[in-house]
């Protein structure tokens, strides 16, 4: 019988890793349930690290969750009017510091497709602004709701598309999804130059909204805010939005509290990132 073929430094590094998981435990097989326990289990008995488990609870989660769970909704979605101006697109897209952008047509409910910033900032400059943004637009796809986000994670990598269009029951439009929507469901948050500074934990908006980091300390909340909301009860406002609710709640999520309204603007399957607040006595 001939020799068999060494392994491979990366094959014996798997092998290894799953071994000093599954060391006394008999076989790998086993449910989802049953699964989650022993990792559970493994976590506990420091065979895991903590990022570790929560990468691979993702992964599970991630064959379980829908698009709805994670998309961001209709309301919070930068999209480009097909008939506004070069400079007028231009200024939208600076400003959100995105890459990809729903046109939406006459209809403004109706996406036409999907602008990709690095095409229209090839006209910069250009002595004729009178272009046509049809030209640009590559094809958009569109996806139910009760997609399940490991199929869809599929079909991105497939079809090297980075962004979907999520439509209802009745097909309108109630939001987006991005592949980068769907991975940090497996790896949490992947925040980028865009997002807000770890240092604000209160930003005021212009709209006279605040965006609040889920971290924020209530005490810290009270004083900016002049108010007396239940520093006994909760640590921070991530904790008393998700304890009034009884869940994790997921991206768009609302609640009224103590005169405010509490909105989800980030976050993942694990924990929220930041909150968008209003004062219900101001609108």
């Amino acid at each position: 019988m001939p020799d068999e073929p060494p392994a491979s430094p990366q094959s014996s590094s798997r092998q290894g890793w799953w071994a000093r998981l599954l060391h006394g435990r008999g076989d790998g097989n086993g449910d989802r349930g049953e699964i989650i326990d022993f990792l559970t289990e493994c976590r506990q008995q420091n065979r895991l690290a903590g990022d570790e488990f929560a990468m691979l609870q993702g992964v599970l989660e991630v064959s379980e969750a829908h698009v709805r769970e994670i998309m961001v909704p209709r309301s919070h979605m930068v999209v480009l009017p097909q008939d506004e101006d070069l400079d007028t697109l231009l200024e939208i897209i600076i400003d959100s510091g995105h890459s990809r952008f729903p046109v939406i047509g006459d209809g403004r409910d109706e996406v036409i497709g999907i602008l990709l910033a690095k095409d229209l900032l090839r006209h910069v400059g250009d002595s004729n602004r009178n272009f046509d943004i049809g030209k640009l637009l590559r094809p958009a796809v569109f996806i139910p709701e009760s997609k399940r986000l490991n199929t869809l994670l599929g079909e991105f990598r497939a079809s090297h598309n980075h962004m979907a269009i999520v439509v209802d029951e009745y097909g309108g439009v109630s939001g987006l999804a991005t592949i980068e929507d769907v991975l940090e469901q497996i790896v949490g948050n992947i925040d980028d130059e865009h997002d807000p500074e770890e240092a604000e934990y209160i930003e005021p908006q212009e709209n006279g909204r605040h965006v609040v980091r889920a971290l924020t300390r209530i005490d810290d909340f009270n004083e900016y805010f002049r108010v007396e909301l239940g520093e006994e009860e909760y640590e921070t406002v991530g904790g008393l939005v998700m304890h009034e609710l009884g869940r994790l709640p997921r991206r768009g999520e609302h609640l009224e509290y103590g005169g405010f309204r509490f909105r989800i603007l980030r976050g993942d399957r694990r924990r929220i990132d930041s909150i968008e607040v209003e004062r219900l006595d101001s609108r």
